[in-house]
């Protein structure tokens, strides 16, 4: 399975960027591919693929659905808002070496919500592990959040009682415009969420419970999968092409 060949449309696929970025890495031989075929089509081994997808977003997975809490490592841990904020300062500076100025203020506007509801809507009710895993892989331009609360059902069922299943809470939570009331805000910052990344070249894929998301430019529609793996809280990755 390991020597398995994949085409280099699923590797895109898979690592989050464009086929034009995967012929770029070739050539500059930041992730080679193997040419086959009389036209010389590029493909990917799986074992360099899986290589190379073990990085922080990986990290921050098995961290959200362990089955028992535990401290991330202090480079990726924000325990507080405070911590929080001064690593999204960070995050902006190091975004200027790779993208343009609205990309920068964009994506760190779309983190920040992300991290902040987490903290808004766990304050006082963290069920282990206090703060958020937040970190962030420029070689694949990625950024990943993820916290170990109380996730977006419960904190919706406060106003919607009617919602049963994390896939109902998470359609609602990015659809729907709610009050502005504390409860509430979650659902409103992620509309936000979604109306930037669906509106520039970024992408986002958002898991609570068992429930989740998958979002790009230009998605009308929210689309939303079960997944086999739970967790309690919220698990976020956005993606972004060094082209931006």
């Amino acid at each position: 399975m390991q020597n398995t060949l994949i085409t280099i449309g699923e590797a895109a696929r898979r690592l989050n960027v464009s086929i034009d970025t995967l012929r770029r890495w070739d050539r500059s031989h930041r992730l080679q591919s193997i040419r086959s075929g009389p036209r010389g089509h590029r493909y990917y081994k799986q074992s360099d693929i899986d290589l190379y997808l073990q990085h922080v977003v990986s990290l921050a997975e098995q961290w959200a659905s362990a089955p028992v809490g535990y401290a991330p490592q202090p480079d990726v841990y924000c325990q507080t808002r405070d911590v929080f904020a001064a690593r999204l300062e960070k995050l902006q500076s190091v975004l200027r070496d790779y993208v343009p100025m609205w990309a920068v203020s964009l994506l760190t506007a779309v983190a920040g919500e992300i991290g902040n509801n987490s903290f808004d809507h766990n304050l006082g009710n963290w069920p282990d592990i206090p703060g958020i895993f937040f970190s962030y892989d420029m070689r694949i331009r990625t950024i990943v959040l993820a916290d170990r609360g109380q996730g977006i059902l419960t904190t919706l069922k406060r106003v919607k009682p009617q919602l049963h299943t994390a896939r109902e809470a998470l359609n609602v939570a990015f659809t729907e415009t709610l009050s502005g009331r504390r409860p509430e805000a979650r659902g409103n910052g992620l509309k936000f969420v979604r109306s930037v990344i669906v509106e520039n070249p970024f992408t986002l894929s958002f898991q609570t419970g068992d429930a989740l998301l998958h979002l790009k430019q230009h998605d009308n529609d929210v689309v939303i999968k079960q997944t086999n793996v739970s967790i309690r809280g919220c698990f976020a990755t956005i993606g972004f092409e060094e082209s931006v």
